[in-house]
């Protein structure tokens, strides 16, 4: 976690675990987040026209650089976020080093020109294509959650597209960033085809107004807003990931094993700070008390302390913010005549030194809950599973739909066919089918949700998407004769038109031939004009 020092120049970054300080870091003013942007425009005409193998070259060198130096970055990453350092290697380290990879060796296929069928207009000698070209800067704004996986994956796919990047990471993981962009000096890249600006909301609102091609940003719904509305202003394009309140649908054919073993790890790691953490737990009536059963078994043996602890699977929360939502929406729970079966409050971590600060929060599981409590409508972000229960399939799809937000979702069913139809009708950007939420974790699938989890998608090839413009060539080779919608209209112009719309908009070869004799008196009605002018 970080401060802002009185002076507002400089973050002091702690560890949330127990609140020493990890360092300081500069905060960059205003007119340095603008040049930054505007560095990155000059670089990026230069960097846009290097070859794919070059760039691919770069990437892979990059990944060299993070695996030398894997241990170290991921004790960085538990002490400027909290999160267990087994996590930080798992949820952050591999899964960036995987889509690095692919994106390296797969991005100038998924970038190369392409024709487009185009109908009958090709009997006519024309053609179409369509072709490439990167946006330029892309503005990056992550989440403290994950602060190394997300802002490196992002970057990585924006330079193989041949963008350049300026990357403001979140306040509470300064270091994290700071390390993002020496990873990318060290491995080669030309100077500020990445660079990284620091500071709070307000160095971010300035990349913001700076007018980057466009801004990716993860975080809360009401940041997310507000970064919406500045970018429209200048018709900035955006990516927004929001957040979400995931259900996890547990049919009574499930395997209870399984489930409850994938409800724990879903709602727990990260001490559930997690966008697409389990956070509602709906399972059939019959095998509630199986499966809730099982679920508070395996919390209880969950070992809770600082990340640096090898066999620790909760360690602390990021803030004192976020633990405060978490303590409030467990007591919305209970005043609501649902029931905290384990955990529920902060933890006391013996033998840690933290001057009185306390961010561990127990691992806890709720029980009767339902859609109407407040938690279950509002994004907890921390470690409490709620259950709740349905009986028909019908419900349970209603259960899962009654919320604003449709980041991820899961089933658990042994009857495939049921899984898949259940997914197919839940409003969420992913929809697992016995597996929870590790998905952000495969790059080459697409990210992102449906309602208020936010707009576009990262990752995947629909990620690669975002980060080009599509421009369309159109070609035609038998440049001989007019068109015939071509001035100047007559009245065979105007039955010319109506057999197009009735013949040819068909896309029928046979009724188009049919317009043959129509279409010939047209041509010669303009090439006889053109003799006359």
């Amino acid at each position: 976690m970080s401060a802002v020092s009185e002076a507002r120049s400089e973050l002091i970054s702690t560890n949330p675990a127990d609140g020493s300080e990890v360092g300081r870091v500069q905060i960059s003013p205003p007119e340095e987040v603008s040049g930054a942007v505007a560095h990155g425009r000059d670089v990026f005409e230069r960097w846009k026209r290097t070859p794919f193998a070059e760039r691919k070259r770069l990437v892979m060198r990059a990944r060299e650089v993070i695996v030398a130096e894997m241990d170290d970055i991921a004790l960085l990453i538990s002490q400027e976020s909290g999160k267990p350092v087994a996590e930080a290697l798992s949820l952050e380290i591999a899964p960036v080093l995987d889509l690095m990879q692919w994106i390296a060796r797969s991005a100038e296929k998924m970038l190369r020109p392409r024709r487009v069928g185009i109908g009958l207009f090709s009997l006519m000698g024309r053609s179409s294509r369509v072709i490439y070209h990167p946006l330029g800067v892309i503005g990056i704004i992550p989440a403290w959650n994950y602060p190394f996986s997300i802002p490196l994956g992002e970057a990585a796919m924006a330079v193989m597209a041949g963008n350049t990047v300026v990357i403001k990471p979140s306040e509470l993981t300064p270091f994290v960033g700071l390390k993002i962009g020496e990873i990318f000096e060290k491995s080669g890249f030309p100077k500020d085809v990445v660079q990284i600006i620091s500071g709070a909301g307000e160095t971010g609102a300035a990349l913001v107004a700076a007018q980057p091609d466009k801004i990716v940003f993860t975080g809360s719904l009401t940041t997310g807003r507000k970064i919406l509305a500045t970018a429209a202003e200048n018709l900035t394009p955006v990516v927004l990931e929001l957040g979400g309140k995931d259900p996890m649908i547990v049919f009574e054919d499930a395997d209870m094993e399984m489930a409850a073993d994938a409800a724990v790890w879903g709602a727990f790691c990260n001490s559930g700070q997690n966008c697409s953490a389990v956070e509602r737990l709906y399972v059939q009536k019959d095998a509630a008390e199986e499966l809730t059963a099982l679920i508070v078994e395996r919390t209880k043996r969950l070992v809770q302390g600082p990340g640096d602890g090898e066999d620790v699977s909760i360690a602390a929360m990021s803030s004192e913010r976020q633990i405060r939502i978490v303590e409030q929406h467990v007591d919305y729970f209970c005043e609501a005549g649902a029931e905290a079966l384990v955990g529920g409050k902060r933890a006391e971590v013996e033998g840690l030194e933290n001057d009185g600060q306390n961010l561990f929060f127990q691992p806890t599981v709720i029980t009767g809950a339902t859609n109407d409590m407040r938690p279950m409508r509002e994004e907890t972000f921390g470690p409490i599973l709620p259950i709740a229960t349905f009986t028909t399939e019908e419900e349970a799809i209603a259960l899962a739909n009654d919320s604003d937000y449709g980041l991820t979702a899961s089933v658990w069913t042994r009857d495939y066919a049921k899984g898949r139809r259940v997914a197919e009708q839940i409003e969420a950007g992913t929809v697992c089918i016995n597996e929870v939420l590790y998905t952000h974790g495969i790059g080459q699938t697409p990210w992102g949700g449906f309602k208020k989890s936010g707009l576009g998608r990262t990752h995947g090839l629909e990620g690669l998407m975002e980060l080009v413009k599509p421009q369309h060539i159109h070609t035609n080779r038998i440049a001989l004769l007019p068109d015939a919608w071509w001035m100047p209209y007559s009245p065979t112009a105007t039955e010319t038109f109506r057999q197009f719309a009735t013949k040819f908009a068909t896309g029928s070869l046979f009724k188009t031939a049919s317009m043959l004799p129509q279409l010939l008196r047209r041509i010669k009605e303009l090439l006889k004009n053109r003799q006359q002018s």
